[in-house]
């Protein structure tokens, strides 16, 4: 299961270190997109395909805002011999990441913030709205 949550850096090249616990189940390329907000997600190529497919399966039109935002910006990673990819430019602006950054697993996916929005997200988050949200899921 992608879970947990791992702080690094960001280096001036754009690359970050992915924890050995998340590449094991990623493999050794994955997708990397911008996700909702403002932060990026990371697709194994498996659930990336399933993503995709149901993109192509919403129809031409009704899909195409949610098509337009996930493939316009997705990337391909490939590992490198230090376990870190390079994120590229485009989608560090789209995530404000500078230089902390804070990887959580989500299972499926990883989702890649900069750390202190993600402080942020989660100052937001009241217990009564959590709480909601477990109630809807049958939790």
């Amino acid at each position: 299961m992608l879970i947990g949550e791992y702080h690094y850096s960001i280096d001036e090249k754009g690359r970050l270190n992915f924890p050995a616990k998340f590449r094991e189940q990623m493999g050794e390329r994955f997708i990397v997109t911008r996700w909702l907000e403002e932060c990026l997600i990371a697709f194994p190529m498996p659930e990336w395909q399933r993503v995709f497919d149901a993109l192509n399966q919403s129809g031409l039109v009704a899909g195409r805002t949610a098509r337009r935002f996930l493939l316009a910006a997705a990337e391909e990673v490939t590992v490198d011999k230090q376990g870190r990819i390079l994120i590229p430019q485009p989608l560090r602006e789209h995530a404000k990441l500078k230089k902390d950054v804070t990887l959580i697993g989500a299972d499926p996916y990883v989702e890649i913030w900069d750390a202190a929005a993600w402080e942020k997200e989660c100052a937001c988050m009241s217990p009564q709205e959590i709480a909601k949200a477990m109630e809807t899921l049958g939790i």
